[in-house]
């Protein structure tokens, strides 16, 4: 089969695809950047962390890789790229005490060059750093944690015995006969902590506090149970209103916490989860709004973006990333496919609001990175070709969903601080020997390419 034939064979399988759905995503497939809309994108580089891998990776908009950062850990989730321009990101550590996704344990800042410049462990027999964390304008990092809390101090606080899960192993086959509860760490450059907030300190009725007794239905509690009680895993500053965000998985909701007082000033996502409004049902999703929902952001002006799983929807499972009105809890702009299951990440996910108004969307289980703008045209799509430790594949043909996983990418523009003064001319193929995709399926926008005439007989 000579090189033009294999190269025809992949024009027909993307352009099949590109006939039924808006952005490619499969298990089978092309990888690399399959599509790049130059008049339609928002031009810079993004930042990914492939999650069986220790490099962070910086490429273009063709996909070359412009800087790279070997790391001493995988990542505990993503990595952000600070105005200095140095790298925060989190690592797992090895003897985490509680076996549930996200658990990490350390958070780094790394300097251009690769040099540590500043670390945080949290990782004690009662206690985990987990998934997320921030920079805050002060120089302070929010850092998300885990705490342990028994069984009879759930029961104390007003657990219903009949709703304790079933000890069980979890991720790595550890045994959970025991609750972990979320809190956050506010730390300084020292590595001291000035600030905390406990979910534990806010257990009670009504919209102000977390209800000791709701739980998650067993399809979504998986293995580990609920004794991952509300799965945090989103954490951000509003230094305008001085407010914390955070995000629970488990309870379908975003949260507004006061950073003077630590008091819960709104939620969005879940009525049911403290009394109020119709819970979902085996028929219907009641007054529930997302499902398993991740990386809410602050748009300004009460708004916010949030990444919709969709999973465990008896509506159907489908994911979305969604824009919501704060004042009116109305969804103002949402993204979804034409064919609903075909952007579906179960777990994890990310959504970024870009400086011209389109969203780079992250569909963590499947690697697969695309921005959409405001009327919803795919315009830049990437699917992961990195697979464990910096293995990579022209092709994913088959493997598991989370195979190439990408928990969050980063989008930074050319004029980005943390990027003023960069070489970042050294342009590599990121998979040396795969084919550039996006070069052979054109756009809408795009002539495509002429066959060479057949030679006169």
């Amino acid at each position: 089969m000579t090189m033009k034939t294999r190269i025809s064979m992949v024009t027909l399988i993307i352009m099949s695809a590109a006939l039924i759905l808006p952005a490619y995503e499969a298990i089978i497939g092309p990888t690399g950047v399959l599509l790049y809309d130059k008049n339609g994108a928002y031009d810079g580089y993004t930042l990914f962390s492939p999650m069986g891998s220790k490099t962070v990776y910086l490429i273009d908009m063709e996909g070359y890789v412009v800087h790279t950062w070997k790391t001493e850990y995988t990542p505990g989730s993503y990595a952000i790229l600070l105005e200095n321009g140095n790298l925060l990101r989190g690592g797992v550590l090895s003897g985490a005490p509680a076996s549930f996704g996200g658990a990490a344990g350390v958070v780094q800042e790394i300097d251009w060059d690769g040099k540590l410049v500043w670390e945080y462990k949290l990782l004690t027999p009662d206690a985990i750093h987990h998934h997320c964390f921030a920079r805050m304008p002060n120089g302070n990092t929010l850092i998300l944690g885990w705490e342990r809390k028994s069984i009879d101090e759930f029961l104390k606080k007003g657990r219903d015995p009949k709703t304790i899960p079933v000890a069980g192993p979890g991720m790595g086959g550890k045994f959970n006969n025991d609750f972990w509860v979320d809190f956050v760490q506010e730390v300084n450059a020292a590595g001291k902590v000035v600030w905390e907030w406990h979910v534990w300190d806010h257990v009670g009725p009504g919209p102000h506090q977390f209800d000791i007794n709701y739980v998650l239905h067993d399809t979504m509690a998986g293995a580990a149970g609920t004794y991952d009680w509300t799965h945090f895993n989103a954490v951000e500053y509003i230094a305008e209103t001085d407010q914390i965000l955070l995000n629970s998985r488990n309870f379908s909701e975003f949260y507004l916490i006061d950073h003077k007082t630590g008091a819960v000033m709104y939620r969005w996502g879940n009525p049911s989860a403290y009394g109020q409004g119709r819970p979902p049902s085996w028929l219907n999703n009641g007054d529930q709004k997302v499902f398993g929902n991740h990386n809410p952001t602050p748009l300004g002006k009460n708004r916010f973006l949030v990444f919709d799983n969709g999973s465990e929807r008896a509506e159907g499972n489908r994911s979305a990333v969604i824009e919501v009105d704060a004042r009116t809890g109305k969804i103002e702009w949402e993204y979804t496919a034409p064919v609903a299951n075909s952007f579906y990440s179960a777990r994890q996910g990310a959504a970024q609001r870009l400086p011209n108004g389109n969203t780079l969307i992250t569909s963590s289980n499947h690697g697969h990175l695309f921005e959409v703008t405001r009327d919803k045209k795919v315009v830049w799509e990437f699917v992961n070709p990195v697979v464990g430790a910096d293995q990579m594949k022209c092709f994913l043909g088959g493997q598991r969903s989370t195979f190439n996983m990408i928990h969050r990418a980063y989008r930074y523009g050319k004029d980005y601080p943390g990027l003023k003064g960069k070489d970042l001319s050294k342009r590599t193929p990121l998979a040396k020997d795969c084919p550039e995709f996006y070069k052979i399926y054109k756009t809408d926008q795009q002539e495509p390419e002429q066959e060479e005439p057949l030679p006169k007989k």
